[in-house]
């Protein structure tokens, strides 16, 4: 065996050893934390709070080291091991290496551990006397999401226990080539998902799986106060880590609708795909938590229900997890990761905590204080348990359908059927119903604000909100205006959000006066307005503006829709759209050394499909990018489509939809270009582009004599024959001295 092998073979030795540190370590820190707790002697109370911490301590150094032996793995190239050669290959940069990172379920678990160690070491340092039962919860989970990533088997019982990403590639492939040559290790890897080769993939999933950790936090601070009996203590040290971990999600959450918008080529950013939908509804459920942390903090009431949202929130997360995982959604996602094998794991780590909070809630509920203060309909605590309510139920209605699946496969566990589907048109049907959701959150969010700030009653209310109101009404028939809104519930949503903001800037405004700490609700509140006004411009008034105008069918085995939506474009004939002349150009490659495109006749091939010679000195936008000679690096697989947006002769932008060829995903991947605007986005793609490596059907040669001006029939169309000139340049092709350029 070479040397270079037995190296390689030592790091995925160390990382799994790491694994296997990093799971036993977690355990032994919740035992040492509960032995801690048992303590009534001091001495000994210290000294096993000790050997917890430096366990937890050992456990992150283990965390990072399965995390840098994975990643020296996967950027060494070594694709002996499974993960590097499905996930990687030789030519992607260094910034889609480390997507490749948590592409697979074992590396975004690690992603998740990661950020659990730090927040568990921050806790350590912080948590004080909540120190030991808080890290109780949070060792726990560790070795939950540790056992995920152990690929060990017990003897006897045959059970095996997690999937490794150290697992070699002849280990899992039952392929010939092993058994001829056990040492074999291909050239290259498969790659990662054309759809992750995105900027946002990069800083899109630690974003959101942050989130996900940080959900944890107030989740361990409830949960230790229920088994300490501190029934109302944790929301104070809870509440500013849910605040943090809402804003966290919410802009993973973001980061996500932006890359489907720049990736997927459905023309939006949220597609109410089930996966989306299973973060969706915790974050909703988080921010209807925050609200009632904040009113008991205020006023002692809602203790109750921030102990169930709070519970409901992690539980959630839990159950995305394994939504996203068991491989249970089967096709019903674009998001989802095939199943390795963990859905059991998955299950129990979902039910363990499940269990335990009912068990803990329902054994300590009638302990937990409750207020005997008669809520009032003009006091802010109705105001806010209104708006947590509405939160809940537009979570729930999205939950409900996404779960369909899950209810399918019990009743098919339990030998029955279940013929129950999720809606056909998910956009269409979600957004129904979430609209009015949205709307009643905006009025509560606009009126509650003088509630929460104000000490007021009925004449009062009348006197506070009578300007808000016809301020907001000249907003929104301005908007009205300016956007030549007429859908009814459109209308009804502008309205909606022209009140919330300026119900709360007229707050702000008051708040400032007195002290601008105190401004982050109604400036959050304001930028909800906002974004349900940007919703509805952004996706309610997107229109089709590619409508054929050329009289021909794109195919006659294309749908009417699909014919009418889609402009023929041929290469260098220029045809009117949207107030634009779009001209299409030609097929492009991208360098990977330097930004930019190339033409294929400006390079020659080489024996290494990703490597190219420049022909001749290739200048792209001005810039010089090769000289002749020069080889650089392209991605054969991606091929950009070149066009050019012109208005009065002026060349106003140039977009590159891209098309790649990739079997292992189905054949042909659409990714769309886009000319961002002030107010508006025109987003191209390629609706029917032609796979390479299809055979080419001709038809038998036909001959046709014909004269200038005349008609004739050629493949099912009306062709005239309006000149024949010979030219002397021909765009992507290179004419020598022999040849003669014609065209007709």
């Amino acid at each position: 065996m070479p040397e270079s092998a037995s190296l390689h073979y030592f790091i995925g030795d160390l990382g799994h050893w790491f694994a296997i540190t990093s799971f036993v370590t977690a355990l032994f820190t919740a035992f040492s934390y509960i032995r801690s707790q048992q303590q009534q002697d001091l001495d000994k109370k210290r000294s096993w709070t000790v050997n917890a911490r430096a366990a937890f301590y050992i456990h992150s150094i283990a965390v990072l080291g399965v995390v840098i032996s994975l990643f020296v793995i996967i950027y060494g190239h070594y694709f002996e091991y499974h993960y590097a050669y499905s996930h990687s290959s030789r030519q992607l940069p260094t910034h889609y290496m480390v997507s490749c990172f948590w592409e697979g379920q074992e590396g975004s678990f690690l992603l998740w551990m990661f950020w659990q160690a730090i927040l568990g070491i921050i806790l350590i340092q912080t948590g004080k006397d909540w120190e030991a039962s808080v890290m109780i919860i949070f060792s726990v989970v560790q070795g939950f999401l540790a056992s995920m990533i152990l690929g060990v088997v017990i003897p006897l019982v045959n059970i095996k226990i997690g999937s490794s990403p150290f697992m070699l590639l002849r280990d899992v492939m039952d392929d010939p080539i092993f058994t001829m040559q056990p040492d074999f290790i291909p050239k290259d890897g498969s790659g990662l998902n054309p759809l992750l080769q995105n900027y946002w993939m990069v800083i899109h999933p630690p974003t959101l799986f942050l989130g996900f950790a940080l959900t944890l936090v107030p989740f361990a601070f409830c949960i230790s106060g229920l088994i300490e009996k501190k029934y109302s203590e944790w929301i104070k040290p809870a509440l500013p880590w849910a605040i943090f971990g809402a804003a966290v999600l919410g802009l993973g959450i973001l980061m996500g609708g932006y890359w489907a918008y720049e990736t997927l080529s459905f023309g939006g950013y949220w597609n109410w795909d089930p996966v989306e939908n299973a973060v969706y509804v915790p974050w909703i459920i988080m921010i209807a938590s925050i609200h009632t942390m904040i009113t008991y903090k205020n006023s002692s009431t809602a203790l109750k229900t921030s102990i169930l949202l709070v519970i409901a929130v992690f539980v959630l997360i839990l159950y995305s997890t394994f939504l996203t995982r068991s491989g249970i959604l089967g096709d019903a996602s674009v998001h989802s990761f095939t199943d390795l094998g963990l859905s059991g794991q998955l299950l129990i780590y979902l039910l363990f905590f499940t269990l335990l909070s009912i068990w803990l809630v329902t054994s300590r509920w009638k302990h937990i204080p409750t207020s005997e203060r008669e809520v009032s309909t003009y006091s802010r605590e109705f105001w806010i348990f209104l708006g947590a309510t509405t939160l809940c139920l537009m979570g729930f209605q999205v939950l409900i359908p996404t779960s369909i699946p899950v209810w399918n496969s019990i009743v098919g566990f339990f030998g029955g059927v279940s013929n129950m589907a999720p809606p056909a048109n998910q956009v269409e049907f979600y957004s129904r119903f979430q609209l009015w959701f949205a709307v009643v959150v905006a009025l509560l969010s606009g009126t509650g604000q003088f509630f929460w700030w104000k000490k007021i009653d009925r004449e009062r209310l009348k006197k506070e909100i009578t300007t808000p109101i016809l301020l907001s009404l000249l907003v929104f028939s301005l908007l009205l205006v300016i956007g030549k809104i007429t859908e009814p519930s459109y209308i009804i949503l502008t309205l909606a959000g022209s009140y919330i903001i300026v119900a709360n800037s007229f707050i702000l405004y008051s708040i400032l006066k007195v002290n601008p700490k105190l401004s982050g609700g109604a400036v959050a509140h304001i930028g909800i307005g906002l974004m349900l006004l940007g919703i509805l411009f952004s996706s309610g008034y997107s229109k089709i503006v590619s409508l054929n105008n050329t009289g021909m069918l794109i195919s006659k085995d294309m749908t009417t829709e699909f014919n009418r939506d889609n402009l023929l474009l041929f290469i260098n004939e220029p045809r009117s759209m949207a107030g634009y002349d779009i001209e299409y150009r030609g097929e492009r490659l991208e360098p990977s050394e330097k930004s930019g495109y190339v033409k294929k006749n400006e390079i020659d091939l080489t024996s290494n499909p990703y490597r190219v010679v420049a022909n001749k000195e290739i200048i792209f936008n001005g810039k010089k990018l090769f000289d002749a000679g020069d080889t650089f690096g392209i991605n054969p697989e991606n091929t950009f489509y070149q066009i050019e947006l012109k208005r009065n002769e002026r060349l106003v932008a140039t977009l590159f939809p891209r098309v790649q060829f990739n079997p292992a995903m189905g054949g042909l991947l659409i990714s769309p270009d886009i000319k961002r605007g002030l107010s508006k986005d025109l987003y191209t793609h390629v609706s029917a582009p032609m796979d390479p490596n299809s055979e080419v059907k001709w038809g038998e040669t036909e001959e046709v004599r014909v004269k200038r001006g005349e008609k004739f029939f050629i493949n099912d169309y009306v062709a005239v024959l309006e000149d024949v000139k010979r030219i002397d340049h021909v765009e992507d092709v290179l004419l020598s001295d022999e040849d003669v350029a014609v065209q007709a």
